[in-house]
């Protein structure tokens, strides 16, 4: 019966693209609003929508309008991101606890990850799709707002989410690094999560494909001492290779 209703509401959130708590009232005058409220956190759990304030989007109706860009930028130095996603898998034990970001080479990690028993932690609409995809593999999706350029999300809210969840790995990747500013993105508020997210994670695996060297984002989330294991591409310079090195990161 839940399950039932659970398709139900997913199917008219997807039919409309975007509802509010109110209009979803309207739609199942037989449900509780706490009921209603409890199944939109079981839905975004699932990753079959966003919430939204006031209701909940669409991921389908998301991809619509977001999908142009994360597409153009999947296919950007698309042979390095898949040879690092696949070195990435390969580190995923079973039974472990992963936080993975969303951007595109983790995208790519999570098509390459192994259909095993583990639980995996994002904030990317398109990992969680993709995950979502393999039956084995417990998905928890971060929420908060929405950033178009990369599918993922982050809020206040889940910085606080984390405080409470404890991971043996997180492997994320970054939009730029320099030795002077470290690894860095466009948007404060996933800095700040990523922060809270590195605090709780036993080891840090950074992935980062040569194409970002020398690149500066506004906003700092990482310094080289911040991370365990590099994981990059096969033309990585090798100056920056003996860099990591001397800080006792492994370099693969």
């Amino acid at each position: 019966m839940k399950r039932e209703r659970l398709e139900e509401v997913a199917e008219i959130i997807d039919k409309r693209g975007k509802m509010t708590l109110e209009q979803l009232e309207e739609a199942f005058p037989d449900v509780s609003q706490m009921t209603l409220r409890r199944d939109l956190t079981q839905l975004e759990s699932d990753g079959r929508i966003i919430r939204v304030r006031g209701g909940a989007m669409s991921v389908k109706e998301v991809q619509k309008i977001s999908g142009e860009v994360y597409t153009q930028k999947t296919t950007v130095n698309m042979d390095a991101k898949i040879v690092i996603a696949q070195k990435a898998a390969t580190l995923i034990d079973e039974g472990s606890s992963v936080f993975i970001d969303g951007g595109t080479t983790a995208m790519y990690l999570s098509k390459e990850m192994p259909d095993i028993k583990c639980n995996i932690f994002t904030n990317g609409i398109a990992v969680a799709m993709e995950l979502a995809q393999k039956k084995n593999i417990n998905i928890t999706v971060v929420g908060g707002q929405l950033m178009k350029d990369n599918l993922s999300t982050a809020a206040p809210a889940a910085k606080e989410y984390f405080m409470h969840t404890n991971f043996e790995l997180a492997i994320v990747s970054a939009t730029a690094f320099t030795p002077e500013h470290g690894f860095t993105c466009n948007s404060q508020i996933e800095s700040d999560l990523l922060m809270q997210v590195f605090k709780k994670a036993r080891h840090v695996y950074m992935m980062l494909d040569s194409s970002k060297i020398g690149k500066i984002n506004p906003y700092t989330f990482a310094q080289i001492e911040d991370i365990d294991v590099l994981i990059t591409d096969d033309v990585f310079p090798r100056e920056y290779k003996a860099l990591f090195e001397q800080n006792d990161i492994v370099v693969m």
